[in-house]
């Protein structure tokens, strides 16, 4: 079941990625990159312990889709929250909350 979450999670990364190229006109290169390094979820654990917002969160937020981050996806989605530990589900929500995404003010 982990492992099925886990692919799952890896396959919303890469389609993350793809949506912020279509629908923002965002070429997230360096996401990319990691993707292709580490995987997605190795990715999402490097992401939210950078103790600063990624260059491509910035640069989501700016064109009001935070919807497309990485922390929204695992906000925004229960089933992967058991991937993470209390401490990056609390660091996903802060931010989002930080940046007053819409849906993390409501749950």
């Amino acid at each position: 079941m982990a492992e099925s979450v886990r692919k799952r999670f890896d396959m919303e990364m890469q389609n993350i990625y793809r949506r912020a190229y279509h629908e923002a006109n965002y070429n997230a290169t360096r996401f990319l990159q990691m993707l292709e390094r580490h995987g997605g979820f190795e990715t999402a654990r490097l992401l939210i312990h950078s103790p600063t917002v990624s260059e491509g969160y910035t640069a989501l937020y700016l064109r009001g889709r935070l919807d497309l981050t990485v922390e929204a996806l695992i906000h925004d989605n229960p089933d992967f929250h058991p991937l993470f530990i209390d401490e990056e589900l609390e660091i996903v929500r802060k931010r989002l909350t930080e940046y007053k995404y819409g849906p993390a003010m409501s749950k």
